[in-house]
């Protein structure tokens, strides 16, 4: 159950953006590296925004504990991203 109004408003935007843009872009990211691309300066710039609103995620899966197993497999993917990112980096 969300805590808040504030919140249940905050969730919903969140949400919305990572279905519409974050998952669907990160999936994409995860299939290069995964394939041995390396990333780009755009992708980068992505992981670095995601990293900047994870602050957010954190806070508002503290408050609302349902939410956390949702923050923890994206924080997953995520760290698979640049964990292999940095294998095909090291590779070339």
């Amino acid at each position: 159950m969300i805590n808040s109004a504030g919140d249940e408003g905050t969730i919903q935007v969140l949400l919305e953006r990572l279905n519409q843009w974050r998952l669907p872009r990160a999936l994409e990211m995860k299939e290069r590296v995964d394939q041995g691309e390396k990333l780009s300066d755009h992708d980068i710039a992505f992981l670095n925004r995601v990293l900047e609103d994870s602050t957010q995620a954190q806070s508002l899966a503290s408050k609302n504990p349902e939410l956390q197993p949702l923050v923890d497999k994206l924080a997953s993917l995520y760290s698979h991203i640049t964990r292999k990112a940095l294998e095909n980096e090291q590779a070339s």
